[in-house]
């Protein structure tokens, strides 16, 4: 018998849904690109239900229970008087979303001697240690392309809200007023922009593909350039670091893993770069961007708007700058947790744990860390090394609760 513990979202603060804004999701057959869905033997739970909070249990309990092992599931993650603290050190399987990460740093690794795998219900492992589960033979896995599409169509409403001032229109509107002036003093047209991603894996060039059609001027820069035909399909341009792209782009948006390469990597320097009156859109992580530069860039305004839903540590504390900052468009991690996504992370997450459970190989799409060394999808997108430090302040959120 396994134990598994999975931290997930708080439940709505009404409660738990009864009923829901639509009746099911639209059937995908496959991603772009040809890679199948996640294809667990079976499900638990109807798509289109909240399954990322807490009593939506990913609807893994019934499979777990039914083949004898114990499911503990906490949202009470943060500090050493944590549920998840306590749970830890007897747990086999930690499960964990991006969106309220179970920071699984070196010190909480030492003290979980039973761990042997790490699963990130969504994508993007950079909450936990890779470097330490390297050195521990943990095998890490997330759902690779699950919520990709989700992300970048997140990213494309916030350029879109950004550039045209939407965000301080509506609330003109729920103040009662009508006050066109106000609202057009800031709002612009995409069309003509340069538009640059640093990123462009699956979330970057989905990106790039939905932004085609606005007759923008692309740009990309990325470790792994893309093929001269899709750069020829998408018109983009190559940049071989973002200190060279940032210069020419009106938008940034960020769609690159967090590692030790990238993170602090829109510091006050690299911001200092980007045109004046240009839009920063940060839907990757949190720590990429310097907490303070950012807010002072819209202070100075160097930078026109800044939007994202990705901050550090998550969840952010209450008197986080990012929260206060002017021209800002942040909603909390929510990018990838759309209902349609969560079916799929979901699913996902079953389909890692049957292989698990069953000696089956797990979809090397699906591999971070395995074997004491990065791998699949991990040795594309990550390098060696820790990006968790400082995730340790997530707790002063939770005392302020």
């Amino acid at each position: 018998m396994a134990k598994v513990v999975c931290v997930l979202y708080d439940d709505p603060v009404d409660g738990y849904p009864s009923n829901y804004a639509r009746d099911g999701l639209p059937k995908l057959d496959r991603y772009p690109g040809g890679q199948t869905l996640p294809t667990p033997k079976a499900i638990d739970f109807e798509p289109g239900v909240l399954l990322g909070s807490v009593s939506g249990e990913l609807g893994l309990r019934p499979y777990l229970e039914s083949a004898g092992h114990s499911l503990v599931v906490t949202s009470d993650k943060d500090g050493p008087d944590s549920v998840f603290e306590r749970e830890l050190g007897d747990a086999e399987i930690v499960i964990s979303q991006p969106f309220w990460p179970a920071y699984l740093t070196k010190e909480r690794i030492a003290k979980a001697n039973k761990l042997k795998l790490a699963i990130t219900a969504g994508i993007g492992s950079d909450h936990v240690d890779l470097q330490a589960a390297m050195d521990r033979g943990i095998t890490v896995a997330e759902v690779t392309y699950c919520n990709s599409i989700s992300v970048s169509e997140h990213v494309v409403m916030m350029i879109l809200a950004l550039v045209r001032n939407y965000i301080p229109s509506y609330q003109w509107v729920i103040k009662g007023g009508w006050n066109i002036a106000d609202c057009v003093a800031r709002s612009y047209d995409v069309e003509g922009m340069q538009i640059g991603t640093v990123g462009a894996g699956r979330i970057g060039s989905a990106v790039l593909r939905r932004l085609q059609p606005f007759d923008v001027t692309l740009h990309y820069t990325d470790r792994h350039r893309l093929p001269e035909a899709v750069e020829k399909e998408l018109g983009v341009t190559f940049h071989p670091d973002p200190a060279s792209m940032v210069g020419i782009c009106d938008v940034v948006t960020i769609n690159a893993p967090l590692h030790p390469e990238t993170e602090n990597l829109f510091d006050e320097a690299m911001i200092a770069r980007m045109k004046r009156g240009a839009y920063l859109v940060n839907t990757a992580r949190g720590k990429i961007c310097n907490r303070d530069a950012v807010a002072g860039a819209l202070e100075s305004g160097q930078l026109a708007g800044y939007a994202g839903d990705v901050w550090f540590p998550q969840p952010a504390p209450k008197d986080h700058p990012w929260r206060s900052m002017p021209h800002h468009g942040m909603t909390p991690h929510i990018s990838g947790s759309s209902l349609s996504a969560q079916a799929r992370y979901a699913a996902g997450t079953r389909e890692i744990l049957e292989c698990w459970f069953e000696g089956r190989p797990i979809r090397e799409d699906y591999l971070i860390v395995d074997g004491g060394k990065l791998a699949g999808a991990g040795a594309h997108s990550y390098s060696a090394g820790d990006a968790t430090s400082g995730s340790e302040e997530a707790a002063r959120f939770r005392a302020k609760v």
